[in-house]
């Protein structure tokens, strides 16, 4: 199996975003990088590795001249936002985010502290930045946008399958990003959307 890549702008946005305010710090202080992820720290191991490969291929090493603050919510949403609070208190440059939920406990905990995301659907439409191009605030990193791919997700399979007349979507709908992936879909089923958390689609 091959491991997984971190990409490279993304470390720049971090190390950017600690970059910018060490030099307000004071001399010698070491910057501090808050990782938060919905789920148990150990069960991200495949990203971990990659992640600090990228910020060694970078000069920095955690324990040396970088310090790495990991917290995981294992699953629990209050826990996620209790953690995104620990982390501004104990004042970390930055904080990186594993997912939407992450991102909306860390920016519900802090406004100024730099926040880098790096794999949430639809950034645009959960409020997290002004545009991809502008995003403002202290938010700031990757999308994966899963919405508009999503639809083109349903066109690939009526091609593989010509005779598709139903598909069943399962998702949860207090998720960022679902409600407009769900739309995405709709669109490219031709379906019309109804007010309603199930829906059955005809293609």
């Amino acid at each position: 199996m091959k491991r997984a890549a971190v990409p490279s702008i993304l470390i720049a946005a971090i190390l950017l975003a600690v970059a910018v305010i060490a030099e307000a710090q004071q001399p010698g202080k070491i910057p501090r990088i808050g990782y938060l992820t919905g789920t148990s720290v150990s069960g991200i191991a495949n990203r971990i590795e990659p992640f600090r490969q990228g910020l060694r291929d970078l000069g920095y090493a955690e324990g040396k001249n970088i310090v790495i603050e990991w917290r995981g919510a294992d699953g629990n949403r209050d826990r996620q936002r209790a953690l995104a609070t620990e982390l501004v208190r104990l004042k970390v440059d930055v904080i990186v985010t594993a997912g939407p939920g992450g991102t909306v406990a860390a920016k519900e905990a802090t406004s100024t502290i730099p926040i880098v995301m790096t794999q949430d659907p639809d950034p645009v439409g959960t409020g997290f930045i002004a545009s991809l191009a502008r995003p403002g605030g202290n938010i700031t990193g990757l999308s994966r946008l899963a919405p508009e791919l999503s639809g083109k997700r349903l066109e690939l399979l009526k091609e593989v399958v010509p005779k598709l007349s139903r598909v069943a979507v399962f998702g949860t709908s207090t998720r960022a990003g679902n409600a407009q992936e769900l739309k995405e879909i709709e669109l490219a089923g031709g379906v019309r959307s109804e007010p309603s958390i199930r829906r059955r689609a005809r293609i």
